[in-house]
């Protein structure tokens, strides 16, 4: 009998899928290396006789048996004999210019490194099209942002971005060395300038409207920890159902959950479908209760479109 074997990293890390790391310095004004963290389970490994498949998004998650699922985000297990290879990673983050100020633009720039190895070079694997995918918050998670830095003859990773106000950011790598687990890294800076106006989300909202397109966020049982969850999201636009959705980055639609606190964060890719909308169907589970701010992108007529949604997760009646 096939089991998905889930390990015990991922049941305490927060989120059930990585317990971010976060660097102790809350402003750019000095080079960050932040140690990122793997959900990886050390003792999966070889099935007796067999292969071990594993989720590329969260390689804690395996089976003995081909064509399984993650149940945490929808995502085929693909052979993986090698979960993780033994070895833990780091971030290291430096601004240019050193000081962030709005409205001016700066080059983020990270290189991966081999903790204890930091003079190796780190490749990376590409994942939904990209080696890095850097997420980008307002501290209140008023605001998100999606790059993906290039890697360049230097041997680290680059992209511009301008803070369009001052005040606290997180930033978010999520990013696979070759032939390892997933990892994440995580830094809080602070930006010069004009600071944004402070949001305080409460309520549940499940519904977003912007430039005609409208989004409708729903699960198929109550919001509630230690359970897998089916989440749907339906887009229209003009009030007529979108059923011509495109790609982005492989995938019908890409979701971002950031916990309050932004210490507990999961990149969520969508189930297999045949049509194009208008609905898109994930999978995902929380262990911890608390507010959450949902981020939704997609891609309609050569678009890219962001939605946002908040949640309130609550305890199991057993919790």
């Amino acid at each position: 009998m096939n089991r998905i074997h889930v390990s015990l990293l991922a049941l305490v890390s927060s989120f059930a899928v990585l317990s971010c790391s976060s660097d102790s310095a809350s402003s750019a004004t000095n080079t960050v290396t932040t140690p990122t963290t793997a959900a990886t389970d050390s003792t999966a490994g070889h099935a007796a006789g067999g292969h071990t498949y594993a989720c590329p998004m969260h390689p804690e998650v395996t089976s003995t048996k081909d064509g399984e699922k993650c149940p945490k985000c929808g995502m085929n297990l693909v052979h993986n004999d090698q979960v993780a290879n033994g070895k833990a990673y780091q971030m290291k983050f430096e601004p240019k210019p050193m000081q962030l100020v709005a409205g001016q633009p700066v080059t983020l720039t990270y290189t991966p490194q081999e903790t204890g190895n930091e003079a190796a070079p780190v490749p990376l694997a590409v994942v939904h099209e990209k080696k890095i995918h850097l997420i980008i918050v307002r501290k209140d998670l008023s605001a998100f942002y999606h790059e993906h830095p290039e890697f360049t003859a230097d041997g680290n990773y680059k992209v511009p971005f301008t803070f369009a106000k001052g005040g606290e950011y997180v930033l978010f790598q999520d990013y696979t060395p070759a032939g390892s687990g997933h990892q994440l890294g995580r830094q809080v800076v602070a930006v010069q300038g004009a600071k944004y106006a402070q949001v305080k989300f409460k309520n549940d909202d499940m519904t977003w409207e912007q430039d005609g397109y409208a989004a409708t966020l729903a699960f198929d049982k109550p919001l509630m920890t230690g359970q897998l969850l089916g989440m749907k999201i339906n887009l229209t636009k003009g009030g007529q159902p979108i059923t011509d959705l495109d790609n982005y980055l492989g995938a019908l639609g890409h979701v971002v959950v950031i916990s309050e606190d932004t210490e507990r964060y999961l990149h969520v890719h969508p189930n297999d479908q045949a049509d194009k909308g208008p609905t898109i169907g994930f999978n995902t589970n929380f262990e911890k209760p608390g507010l959450y701010r949902v981020f939704l992108q997609f891609n309609h007529a050569g678009t890219i479109h962001t939605g946002n949604f908040t949640i309130n997760v609550k305890p199991t009646a057993a919790g």
